[in-house]
């Protein structure tokens, strides 16, 4: 099966790149966090606390996502850990459907999380947010839809 990450109705055209994709400037400039949905975020803390010497640099409850997150961090990035605080929310549904823990998505850090998530719209692809919002730590955050995504979940997040 071949994994493909082209607009729709667009034909595979190898690697070679377009004079305009070419020029453009890359949208993403980082990566911020990689999120990892668990269901005992004490447990996950006291793991990489344990096994790795992590500590926790920020914690807060984002009631919007119905979340709790610990954000470890790695070098310029970080490990985030995500339990969900409400059995409706987007986390505990996966969660729920996976069966357990794992890697739920990669936020990569752009100067303009509207700009960014308005060149992704352009291109045809889906997005989760139709406009940035807050998200944890004063960012502002953009989902785009992971089956536009090479089948990751991928927030877009302004400092």
């Amino acid at each position: 099966m071949a994994i493909t990450a082209r607009r729709p109705g667009e034909e595979e055209s190898g690697v070679q790149m377009s004079e305009a994709a070419a020029n453009q400037k890359p949208l993403l400039t980082e990566i911020d966090h990689i999120a990892i949905a668990v269901p005992d975020l004490g447990a996950a803390i006291d793991y990489y606390r344990e096994t790795f010497g992590a500590v926790v640099d920020h914690r807060e409850v984002v009631e919007s996502d119905g979340v709790e997150e610990a954000l470890l961090k790695v070098a310029e990035s970080y490990v985030q850990l995500l339990t969900p605080t409400r059995d409706d929310s987007t986390v505990a549904k996966w969660l729920n459907t996976r069966g357990g823990p794992g890697i739920h998505h990669v936020g990569y850090r752009v100067a303009d999380c509207g700009e960014a998530l308005e060149a992704v719209k352009a291109q045809g692809f889906r997005v989760l947010d139709d406009a940035p919002r807050p998200g944890s730590r004063g960012t502002t955050v953009a989902f785009i839809h992971p089956k536009d995504a090479l089948g990751t979940l991928i927030e877009l997040v302004q400092e």
